[in-house]
């Protein structure tokens, strides 16, 4: 059964990268133009075309997403969302179950694929992960777009976890970010993105994407002796809810 499944999946991933580029090079000219409407009026407006891309590419290629709420859910709320790192699918489906614009934090290294590149360097804050200064300037400009009431969204994580734990230690950036902005930190779970394009292997596969929005954690008070802390109690509320949900 498996030899008989084989050829149809190479067809199902060729067809899912026809799409996907497709997609890519319609909305690549207005996302262009909206490059030089500024970061926050032209990001927000990216947003938009790369939502309009995410809706289309993964309905076409069977992939379902379910978002679950845990929590009464405040969508005009500003947020920072920290989200488990699995897959290369979570970036697009980040954009895909938001309803409203945001800036994730994105590796620099992605900058430098043709076209896609572009694309990703007008929606992402980019961070260059060896460089100080580099690290500090995407500090400033997250704290500068949550003061513009835009949520951000970073993988605490740093990296696609591929070990068997649910998750991989956390960064302190998210939670310095947040106590400095006092902007509460919306915990976000993805539970089946590995096993529908698994990090280590470039391979697609149909099926459900489940979110999960577990309640918000408040900074409101919190200085930087609180950070630990802080870190400790997201985490295990995601360890958790990950553990849970196997």
């Amino acid at each position: 059964m498996k030899l008989l499944l084989k050829p149809l999946h190479v067809v199902y991933m060729i067809y899912a990268a026809i799409v996907f580029l497709v997609i890519m090079f319609l909305i690549l000219p207005p996302i262009f133009v909206a490059s030089f409407f500024g970061k926050v009026k032209g990001g927000n407006v990216v947003f938009y075309f790369l939502r309009f891309w995410s809706h289309t590419w993964f309905p076409a290629v069977g992939i379902r997403v379910k978002r679950i709420y845990k929590h009464d859910k405040k969508d005009k709320t500003p947020y920072l969302y920290v989200v488990n790192h699995r897959s290369y699918l979570d970036a697009a489906l980040a954009v895909q179950v938001m309803r409203l614009p945001f800036r994730p934090l994105g590796k620099i290294e992605m900058k430098k694929i043709p076209f896609f590149g572009f694309i990703y360097k007008q929606s992402v804050v980019l961070v260059d992960r060896k460089d100080a200064k580099a690290r500090s300037r995407s500090v400033r400009e997250m704290i500068a777009a949550i003061k513009e009431g835009i949520s951000i969204l970073i993988f605490p994580e740093g990296t696609t976890n591929e070990t068997e734990k649910p998750l991989q230690p956390f960064h302190n950036g998210a939670f310095r970010i947040a106590i400095e902005t006092q902007t509460p930190i919306q915990p976000v779970l993805y539970l089946d993105n590995g096993d529908r394009l698994h990090a280590k292997r470039f391979n697609l596969n149909p099926g459900r994407c489940r979110v999960v929005y577990l309640p918000p954690v408040p900074v409101t008070g919190l200085t930087m002796d609180d950070l630990p802390v802080l870190k400790q109690q997201v985490f295990d509320i995601m360890e958790r809810e990950l553990k849970a949900s196997v």
